[in-house]
């Protein structure tokens, strides 16, 4: 397990609790841990959860030596929301709309910046923000902003192409992007206004816009509302299935191959894997802690153990499920062989 850059009296807890993190399966509740060790106590780790703090920042100190960089590299945002439908009195868990659920579920949101090695395929995380407006004030859309500040500006990412939901497709992160000089494919919702008459005609719904072939092959410039006036985007209409078509856009005005673009945002999937993975092998949404900083510590942990997973999967040439799985297949084995409880059939 990699460490974090706390004091040498901290530092041991909080191994030994990213260890459990990554050989639990069901149960991950302090107490839990607290049972399984002989060294340390619910309230030591109660306390050192509410009590030290972990910057993002030390996270990307520690994957940053893992990633293999490409001047065409893609970083990728998005958010998940870590449910906790029972949570009463957690302080950072409110009600937000899940992309996932496809409905507002209570939970903690995590906002996730992940960066891609297009040759590779191969992900990581690089940072991330929780989304708690009532302790910082600060929308989705801002922590989206300060992470791609930090990806160009402090951690001097390479990369060429950034990646986001349509929620996050908004006039101030698309023209951050394009201050950098990067390109972005974003998804736009079929209620936006846009304008592809060169502004003859008022704007009007993408969803109420007509096609010709050569239109749905190649794409079509047009200018989104209250966007810069002269400021033309590339609109793609892709069909994703029998019933299902979203419309693309993206700042590559030499972009003329819709195949190439829904390529292009295939990409973005590498994200909804990673949050996947975390609610299903780090035992992110089952701590009971009630504290704002103990749930922040907590997650913090998750992401150590997912990198940690990913880290060791790769290594071996396996998915972290099987991996992960592997584990409670070594302990079946031993069961089988020297059981502790023999099956008495007198």
């Amino acid at each position: 397990m990699m460490s974090m850059n706390l004091s040498e009296k901290r530092q041991p807890l909080f191994s030994d609790y990213c260890q459990f993190l990554l050989a639990g399966f069901q149960n991950f509740t302090q107490t839990h841990f607290a049972d399984h060790t002989e060294k340390w106590s619910h309230d030591q780790l109660n306390r050192l959860l509410n009590t030290e703090r972990i910057p993002a920042r030390e996270l990307w100190r520690s994957v940053r030596n893992d990633i293999e960089f490409d001047k065409d590299g893609y970083v990728l945002f998005d958010d998940t929301v870590v449910p906790k439908p029972y949570a009463k009195q957690m302080e950072p868990v409110r009600r937000q709309w899940s992309g996932s659920e496809k409905r507002v579920i209570q939970g903690i949101g995590l906002v996730t910046c992940v960066y891609v090695n297009p040759k590779t395929h191969q992900y990581w995380i690089i940072d991330y923000r929780l989304y708690d407006p009532d302790r910082d004030t600060k929308t989705k859309l801002q922590h989206l902003q300060e992470m791609l500040h930090n990806a160009y500006f402090v951690k001097n990412l390479p990369f060429r192409v950034v990646l986001v939901d349509s929620w996050y497709a908004s006039m101030a992160v698309l023209k951050a992007i394009e201050k950098l000089s990067k390109i972005y494919y974003a998804p736009m919702k079929r209620n936006r206004l846009v304008n592809d008459s060169e502004g003859v005609d008022p704007h009007k719904r993408i969803e109420d816009l007509t096609w010709t072939e050569a239109e749905l092959s190649q794409g079509k410039r047009v200018h989104i509302y209250k966007f810069p006036k002269g400021h033309q985007v590339k609109l793609f209409r892709i069909a994703s299935g029998t019933r299902r078509t979203e419309y693309i856009v993206t700042n590559d005005l030499s972009q003329s191959d819709a195949t190439a673009t829904k390529q292009e945002c295939r990409v973005r999937w590498k994200i909804e894997q990673l949050h996947r993975e975390l609610k299903q092998t780090t035992g992110i949404s089952k701590c009971q802690n009630r504290r704002h900083r103990g749930q922040r510590n907590h997650i913090a942990c998750c992401l150590w153990v997912w990198v940690s997973l990913t880290r060791a999967a790769r290594a071996t040439g396996q998915t972290i499920y099987r991996l992960k799985e592997s584990l409670y297949e070594d302990y079946l084995r031993r069961e089988i062989k020297k059981p502790s409880i023999v099956v008495n059939f007198a």
